[in-house]
């Protein structure tokens, strides 16, 4: 009587269709992830920005005026001109001891010409600019 010993395991062939079926999904997959990230961030910045204004509104309310470009968002921290905004919040007007970032971490711009404001993240890039997720992205422009 012959035995027949059976090795365990798998075959180089099976282990090349795994292979394949692995790469096939990772080739969809990852885009679609890589895609949502930057939309994702995309979005951030409106809700950022938004928060941002509500800031800058509540600054407005207790000392007659927004900040002045120059001023910057900085002055949501601490008092830029005590002579000035004699109203100012005693804790000023965001948590934290810096104003955040957007989500590529370059600094948001502020302007106040004439008393309209803007809030601008430069994109991921962070130059003036771009297309897609490298597009300036605008306060005036989130809904």
């Amino acid at each position: 009587m012959h035995t027949i010993t059976r090795r365990s395991g798998f075959t180089l062939i099976e282990i090349m269709v795994v292979i394949i079926i692995l790469g096939l999904l990772s080739a969809f997959v990852v885009p679609n992830i890589t895609g949502k990230s930057e939309e994702a961030k995309q979005k951030l910045v409106c809700v950022q920005m938004k928060s941002l204004n509500e800031s800058l509104k509540m600054f407005k309310v207790d000392n007659g005026e927004y900040p002045t470009t120059e001023e910057g968002l900085k002055a949501l921290i601490t008092n830029p001109d005590p002579d000035t905004y004699t109203s100012y919040a005693s804790k000023g007007y965001l948590e934290g001891k810096s104003v955040p970032n957007d989500p590529w971490n370059h600094p948001y711009i502020y302007t106040n010409i004439d008393d309209v404001i803007d809030i601008v993240s430069l994109g991921s890039d962070g130059k003036e600019g771009g297309k897609d997720e490298e597009k300036d992205q605008k306060l005036s422009e989130c809904r």
